[in-house]
């Protein structure tokens, strides 16, 4: 399968990057966030490499409109450094991930395919870890009961939170006596249940929701 991806930056120089790999393929570049959600909608990519600082619509508001408007296609967001207020803002817009833009060629390319397989480009504690820092300021008030919660069993609930407190399948599965499988399989249910994509969107949800609180510091 060839990924198709569309390169958002105002001065990019990723093009090189991809064009000698033999399962990518650069469909479109944008130099705004506008740009971006108007060329996600007509070329349908299947990653968005986004830059979140750019001239008028930033990054987090084109993530924002490629997650409504083209939900096949996943967005990775670039930042300045590996833990900041963009990543986590770009993570509750809808991004798959985020990567610093000092990343290594070697590490981007992997970061893309693991994507493009339906994956997260991180960890579920590397997002807590942002989460923890940035939530108690971006994510004001009490949060809200989200709806969609009364869908879950009370087994997939806790294995929700487990997985928003950053465990392995493995870790979920020693600290509920149950089978990696099983744990597995509730995950999956849970995934289809919510609308999530993937590990990083449901510790993402888990705070919003109010599942799981920011540590005080």
């Amino acid at each position: 399968m060839t990924i198709r991806l569309l390169l958002v930056d105002d001065e990019s120089l990723l093009r090189m990057v991809f064009e000698a790999e033999p399962d990518m393929e650069v469909a479109g570049e944008a130099g705004d966030g506008e740009e971006a959600a108007r060329l996600a909608r007509r070329l349908r990519p299947d990653v968005v490499l986004m830059d979140v600082r750019m001239p008028g619509v930033d990054g987090i508001e084109a993530t924002r409109r490629i997650a409504r408007d083209t939900p096949g296609a996943r967005v990775l967001i670039l930042t300045t450094f590996d833990l900041d207020e963009y990543a986590f803002a770009g993570l509750k817009a809808g991004a798959a991930g985020f990567l610093p833009k000092n990343t290594r060629p070697e590490d981007l390319l992997t970061a893309i395919r693991n994507v493009a397989a339906g994956e997260a480009a991180l960890s579920p504690r590397v997002t807590r870890r942002l989460l923890e820092r940035f939530a108690p300021q971006l994510l004001p008030g009490a949060p809200e009961q989200d709806v969609r919660l009364a869908e879950l069993t009370s087994r997939e609930r806790e294995v929700l939170v487990q997985v928003a407190r950053g465990l392995s399948n493995a870790e979920v599965a020693t600290a509920l006596s149950l089978a990696e499988a099983t744990v597995k399989t509730h995950l999956s249910r849970v995934l289809v249940k919510l609308g999530l994509r993937d590990r990083t969107q449901v510790v993402v949800f888990a705070y919003e929701s109010g599942l799981v609180r920011p540590a005080r510091p």
